[in-house]
C-alpha cells in the first residue's frame, strides 16, 4: 500500500496502473522505422521471460498459440487469459507507452490474483514487419485484429494490417484450422478485410454454426476499450472471422486438397 501511495501511476483501490499515465496517439505509422530489439528468428525469442510459471515447459513443450495484433490496452488479452488459462498468448503493440501499460497491468494482476494471468504477456514490436521473427510455421491457433487503424486515405491503404500480402504471412504462422478474428466499426474497412480474406486461397469464412460455437467470437465486441466505446455510443461493428485451410490445387479438372503444411 505504501508503495502505491508513493507511485501515482498505480491506483490505490485496484493496484492496477492508471491508464491516463500511459496515453498515446490512437495509432502509429507501421511503415516508419522504430527502435526496439527484434529477434532474428523464433528460436531466438526467450518466451520463458514472459511466462515464468511455465518456464520449465516453454522451451521444450509449450508455445504461444494466441496472438493479439495491435493489442491496445490489453482488454482482450485479460479476458482470454481466464478463458483459456493453459494457453500461452501474447499481445503485440507498436506504441511504447501502451505496451508498457499492458506489461504493468499483467504484472499487477498476477500479484493480486496468485496463479492467474501467468499465460499472458505483451511485446513491443511492429507486427506488420516482424511476425515471422516471433512465430514458427503453423504455430498459432488464433490471431486477433480488433479495431485496427482504418487508414482512410487510399494512398495509405498499404498500411492496413489486413492485406493480401500480409495474409500470406499470417497463413504461414497459423496452423491449418487456425482462425483469424477481425472487427471494426468502420464499414468500408470491414468490407476491405472481408474481401481480402474472401479472395485469399488459404482462408475460408466460418459458418454461422461455427461462429455460434466459438466463445472467442463473443469477446470481439465486448472485451476491448474500443468495442465498449462503440457499444456505449450505439454504434455498429463489422466482423470477419476466417479459418486457415489447406491450399487446394486444380489438376486435370480435379480438385485436390494438399496435405497440411505444418
Amino acid at each position: 500500500m505504501l508503495e502505491n501511495e508513493a507511485n501515482p501511476t498505480i491506483s490505490k483501490s485496484t493496484g492496477l496502473p492508471r491508464k491516463r499515465f500511459y496515453r498515446a496517439r490512437a495509432h502509429s505509422n507501421p511503415l516508419s522505422d522504430s527502435h526496439f530489439p527484434v529477434p532474428i528468428s523464433p528460436s531466438h525469442v526467450d518466451f520463458s521471460l514472459h511466462y515464468p510459471q511455465f518456464s520449465s515447459e516453454v522451451s521444450c513443450i509449450k508455445k504461444v498459440q494466441f496472438a493479439d495484433i495491435g493489442c491496445g490496452f490489453g482488454g482482450l488479452l485479460i479476458s482470454l487469459s481466464t478463458f483459456s488459462p493453459e494457453t500461452l498468448m501474447i499481445g503485440m503493440e507498436l506504441r511504447d507507452k501502451v505496451a508498457e501499460y499492458v506489461k504493468e497491468r499483467i504484472l499487477a494482476l498476477r500479484a493480486t490474483n496468485p496463479g492467474q494471468y501467468q499465460n499472458v504477456s505483451v511485446v513491443r514490436t511492429n507486427s506488420m514487419k516482424y511476425i515471422p521473427n516471433y512465430f514458427e510455421k503453423g504455430q498459432l491457433t488464433k490471431m486477433f485484429f480488433l479495431f485496427p487503424d482504418p487508414h482512410f486515405k487510399e494512398k495509405n491503404h498499404r498500411r492496413r494490417v489486413i492485406s493480401p500480402h500480409l495474409l500470406d504471412e499470417y497463413a504461414h504462422v497459423l496452423e491449418v484450422g487456425g482462425i483469424i478474428y477481425t472487427i471494426t466499426d468502420v464499414e468500408e474497412l470491414g468490407e476491405w478485410m472481408k474481401t481480402c480474406l474472401d479472395n485469399h486461397p488459404m482462408f475460408e469464412a466460418l459458418t454461422e454454426q461455427e461462429l455460434q460455437a466459438d466463445p472467442a467470437v463473443k469477446l470481439l465486441s465486448t472485451a476491448t476499450e474500443e468495442g465498449q466505446k462503440v457499444a456505449r455510443n450505439g454504434g455498429q461493428t463489422f466482423q470477419a472471422v476466417y479459418k486457415r485451410i489447406a491450399l487446394s490445387l486444380i489438376h486435370n479438372g480435379t480438385l485436390r486438397l494438399l496435405k497440411p503444411d505444418h
